[in-house]
């Protein structure tokens, strides 16, 4: 059985192959696409708009509990305070069926810790794309 799996790049953008690693005990994620629309409408439509996509933005949420001692967990919870580059990152998902989605992001930590006393903790947050996305077609 092949499963999704998201890697982080724990030395932010300077990380290696070596330093993507993934990211332990994650249960839920959750991919969206933001599209920039443009409306125009021209005297040759009949008054029927035109529209055109000039921009998209990916956003992954992530939902998990808190693995302390895990070098892509820890990686994660440990951007609680982080702000501009601190939180900027490489990251990496592996589909099912080999092919491979790669970006710049921006992690928005959202959850580094919490529940109730007899829970592990969670953890959250979201990594967004800054710039273009790469996607590799499995082999």
């Amino acid at each position: 059985m092949h499963n999704n799996k998201f890697k982080i790049g724990t030395a932010g953008r300077a990380s290696t192959t070596e330093q993507m690693l993934v990211i332990k005990d994650l249960e839920t994620f959750s991919p969206s696409i933001d599209g920039n629309t443009e409306e125009w409408t021209p005297m040759d439509t009949a008054g029927w708009i035109r529209r055109a996509v000039t921009g998209k933005g990916l956003t992954f949420s992530f939902s998990g509990k808190r693995h302390y001692g895990d070098p892509g967990n820890d990686y994660i919870g440990g951007l609680l305070l982080g702000t501009g580059q601190e939180v900027e990152s490489k990251f990496e998902w592996e589909f099912p069926s080999g092919a491979k989605l790669t970006m710049d992001c921006v992690i928005n930590l959202t959850t580094p810790a919490g529940g109730d006393s007899t829970n592990i903790d969670n953890l959250e947050f979201e990594l967004l794309s800054d710039g273009l996305p790469v996607f590799t077609p499995a082999a």
